[in-house]
């Protein structure tokens, strides 16, 4: 089973930057699509960011211009770098790793990191 681990979150003040980071157990990127997810305290999870096997990308459109998602696949980590953060922006983010295969599916969530967005 593939673990994902998130760091990177934590407080910072509204206009600011953070740079979260997935790193997962082993090799994946090239079998499955990666995202970033996020969870604001009373709402639903919502996606932010995915980035697919072949690289491409898509944002939510809150997450569009400000958010940048990428990865590194030597050190089988996913980035999600953050900009112009807003109170808004407060959540829990989790990392997700999503497989859809013939015979099987996998989808796998990482324990998350908190980020606050606060003056």
């Amino acid at each position: 089973q593939v673990q994902l681990v998130e760091s990177g979150g934590g407080l910072v003040q509204p206009g600011g930057s953070l740079r979260l980071s997935c790193a997962a157990s082993r090799s994946i990127f090239s079998t499955y699509v990666m995202g970033w997810f996020r969870q604001a305290p009373g709402k639903q999870r919502e996606l932010v960011a995915r980035i697919t096997s072949a690289g491409s990308t898509t944002y939510a459109d809150s997450a569009k211009g400000r958010f940048t998602i990428s990865r590194d696949i030597a050190k089988n980590t996913v980035y999600l770098e953050m900009n112009s953060l807003n109170p808004e922006d407060t959540a829990v983010y989790y990392c997700n790793a999503n497989y859809q295969g013939i015979l099987n599916a996998y989808d796998l969530w990482g324990q998350g990191t908190r980020v606050t967005v606060s003056s």
